[in-house]
């Protein structure tokens, strides 16, 4: 029998107070009220830790890099307490056969009850031999072990939509997980890598509620990719009164300004960078001076240079060209004044006339 998440820290020594503290943490990480933190805690005491394989395809393991640097919850705590991390070749400490028999170990006991993870992404050329895990190739063993999985995560880029290893030519053939995979829930959770705090949040989010957080039509958790980076951006403000950078280390820049006429791909990512960030919070890539590059888009290596000045994006709601930006808000502003003093002076004709 799997121990329950606070089995595990009890057995740790950790008190009741601190798993309280803890449980309140991960609900504001989460976006919800004090209402769940009770919830929270009720799912840790009574349901069994979440059996988890974590396989690797085609990546540089930046997503686990990013998943370990976790500060709420801490990564550890994900890994040692709250789901059973059976299979991970790049921090499980067994190797070659005894590795790979784990998986047929897990699959037997907990068919249909365990979540797949996966980083990176399968090749399809050469019938899979670009990437060979345990002698075989990783597409066979990402069919085996999807077959009676509850769910599959697809950590990061590569797996959500095929990242650099399926930008063109792409000669390996590289596809995604779901190109691959039909018949299984997938969450996708694009970046390169994930926010991780996103990746914890949403193990967090299946061990509690026993369900699968609610996406959006591309797959992604609607809690952390329903908006724009563009949307929340400290830098909003100056987008808007048409105040941008315009060559690199510029006045403007060292004033803050916005950095869409850098390239800065904002306006046409939905992520969490701008209010969660990175590092525990301290920022993220557009508060350190360089625009976002939209890694977290399907095929934001496709898509032309990550510098180019971005002046005729209509389809995505924003101002037809950021150079008429300015104009547009100083006209509006001009015109609204312009208006108000015409009300103004017929408000006092009427009193005048009133109290003649």
């Amino acid at each position: 029998m799997t121990e329950t998440f606070y089995e595990v820290l009890r057995r740790q020594g950790i008190t009741r107070r601190s798993f309280l503290k803890f449980c309140s943490l991960t609900a504001a990480s989460l976006g919800l009220g004090p209402a769940f933190v009770g919830k929270f805690a009720h799912a840790m005491e009574t349901k069994p830790r979440i059996p988890v394989l974590w396989l690797h395809g085609l990546e540089c393991t930046c997503c686990t890099e990013s998943f370990i640097r976790s500060a709420n919850p801490l990564a550890k705590d994900v890994i040692l307490s709250m789901i059973s991390l059976d299979y991970d070749d790049t921090i499980m400490a067994a190797a070659g056969h005894h590795a790979e028999a784990i998986l047929d170990e897990v699959i037997a006991q907990y068919k249909g009850n365990y979540i797949l993870a996966c980083e990176g992404n399968p090749p399809l050329n050469q019938d899979g031999m670009s990437c060979i895990i345990g002698g075989k190739p990783y597409l066979e063993q990402l069919k085996k072990v999807a077959e009676h999985s509850m769910a599959i995560i697809s950590w990061g880029s590569c797996a959500s939509w095929g990242c650099v290893q399926a930008a063109r030519p792409n000669p390996t053939h590289a596809v995604p997980i779901h190109k691959v995979i039909h018949d299984k829930p997938i969450i996708k959770v694009p970046g390169c890598p994930p926010i991780p705090e996103v990746m914890t949040a949403v193990v967090t989010y299946i061990l509690t509620f026993g369900k699968l957080p609610e996406l959006d039509r591309q797959g992604r958790p609607k809690m952390f990719y329903s908006q724009r980076i563009h949307d929340k951006c400290y830098r909003r403000p100056h987008f808007d009164a048409g105040q941008f950078v315009e060559t690199w280390d510029d006045e403007g820049a060292r004033k803050g300004y916005c950095l869409y006429k850098m390239g800065c791909k904002g306006p046409t990512t939905y992520n969490a960078c701008s209010t969660i960030r990175w590092n525990e919070g301290t920022s993220f890539p557009i508060q350190a001076g360089h625009g976002c590059i939209g890694c977290s888009e399907d095929a934001f290596w496709d898509k032309g240079s990550w510098y180019a000045r971005l002046t005729d994006i209509k389809q995505f709601g924003i101002e037809e060209n950021a150079d008429k930006v300015g104009g547009t808000v100083a006209g509006v502003v001009g015109a609204a004044t312009v208006a108000h003093m015409a009300v103004s002076a017929v408000k006092r004709t009427q009193q005048k006339g009133d109290q003649e």
